[in-house]
């Protein structure tokens, strides 16, 4: 291997790492303020691929009705639960039209603009708008009421979730794969090395993102109280935080982040309706080095990631899932010699 060939893996690995460090980021942020490993993070992936996809061909992507469905059925539980409790119909009103109202507006827009071919970044947009929610209605329906149980029990509701939303994937979309245009075709040269403008895309708009998480965290009282709520549950509740409200606000950050990451990677890669869990399972080893608890841990782990993949493939291209999960063994080896504890209960 030369330098030349060294730097385009070098290159496709850091770019890999980008998406990889999104994943991861809401990997952490998931699992920090709710203590669910959220193994369907790669499934927003997917969807969002997927949606702008049919939204490329002309046609009302799935995730249309999909959305609609569940939205109907966090009111459904949301009424039942009001009337067993006794809360008062007024109240109960306000919080189903809170719930219904961003998906009918973003359901009955998108059923509008599907047959439009509105420019690629409007498409863009729409998909966000659509998949984002999603988070917050999947953690009200499958997590919310199971909030202080075990991190075992989390798990296995995180794979029979991950295991419906491939199911409903395979449904909306089909077993085609889609490969979505570039947001930029411009390309440049440096030597050996050809950049593309959906390269720098990636990277601007992961280098965007972490900015404004590291500054949502930092400056405002809404991440300074996920913080809390990650660092103590119980005092933060005490304190006035709802961790009801804090897990469906990371779980909406975190189906917007896979939607963005779907979004930067579809047109470098052919995306098919069970992509999102290779490249989820590959956010999560980069979160496992940052210890599902620390943000800048995570973003190395997830470069490291990328690299390890990209010269893994040309090394032993038949092996590369391999070497990449293993890498996950001697951190778990070392993080359990380094912090020993006893089992949960």
């Amino acid at each position: 291997m030369d330098l030349s060939i060294a730097g385009i893996l070098a290159l496709d690995g850091l770019t890999s790492g980008a998406v990889y460090a999104l994943l991861a980021l809401a990997t952490v942020l998931v699992f920090a303020v709710t203590r669910v490993i959220f193994i369907p993070q790669g499934e927003f992936v997917a969807f969002g691929a997927l949606t702008l996809a049919l939204f490329q061909a002309g046609k009302v992507p799935g995730t249309v009705w999909f959305l609609l469905v569940l939205a109907v059925l966090a009111v459904l539980g949301d009424l039942w639960n009001g009337v067993r409790h006794h809360v008062p119909p007024r109240r109960l009103a306000i919080g189903a039209f809170r719930t219904l109202a961003w998906p009918v507006l973003a359901s009955a827009v998108a059923v509008w603009a599907a047959p439009r071919n509105f420019p690629l970044p409007v498409q863009a947009l729409l998909t966000l708008a659509l998949v984002a929610p999603f988070g917050s209605l999947i953690y009200r329906l499958a997590y919310e009421s199971l909030a202080d149980a075990s991190v075992l029990v989390l798990l296995i509701v995180s794979v029979g979730v991950h295991f419906a939303l491939v199911g409903f994937g395979l449904f909306f979309f089909g077993a085609e794969g889609f490969r979505n245009p570039s947001f930029w075709d411009q390309r440049f040269s440096a030597g050996a090395l050809s950049l593309s403008g959906q390269t720098l895309i990636i990277f601007a708009a992961s280098i965007a993102l972490i900015v404004a998480l590291w500054l949502f965290f930092g400056r405002t009282l809404t991440g300074k109280a996920l913080r809390a709520t990650a660092v103590n549950r119980a005092g933060a509740r005490l304190m006035g935080i709802s961790s009801s409200a804090a897990g469906r606000l990371a779980f909406t950050m975190a189906a917007f982040i896979g939607a963005l990451s779907g979004l930067l990677i579809g047109p470098t890669t052919t995306v098919f309706y069970d992509s999102g869990f290779l490249i989820g399972l590959k956010g999560f080893v980069a979160a496992v080095f940052g210890g599902l608890a620390s943000y800048p841990l995570a973003l190395v782990g997830a470069l490291g990631v990328g690299l390890l993949e990209s010269f893994g493939s040309f090394y032993a291209s038949a092996f590369k899932e391999v070497i990449v999960f293993s890498s996950i063994l001697p951190v778990l080896l070392w993080r359990s010699l380094r912090d020993p504890h006893g089992d949960e209960h």
